[in-house]
């Protein structure tokens, strides 16, 4: 007689985690990082940096000649009165 013990183990699936809810916000956003993903883009932790080019016109001061040339002509012009 051949002593075989056969057991069969049925294991149940545990659900972990956020429940599906079909049209919900998170599904939203999931949807948009694999799509993120399947175009190549790198997702990473934390808040993204955000690239935005800006461009500001700065106006340049007078150079310390150009302001000495001012000031001659303005102390001529006063001279002249």
């Amino acid at each position: 007689m051949s002593n075989v013990n056969t057991t069969t183990e049925t294991t149940q699936a545990v659900k972990r985690g956020r429940p599906v809810v079909a049209g919900s916000k998170r599904q939203a956003v999931l949807a948009m990082r694999d799509a993120k993903r399947n175009a190549g883009v790198e997702i990473k932790r934390g808040r993204p940096k955000k690239t935005t080019d800006v461009t500001v016109e700065v106006k340049a001061k007078p150079s310390k000649a150009q302001r000495q040339a001012k000031m001659a002509t303005a102390t001529a012009d006063v001279n002249e009165a």
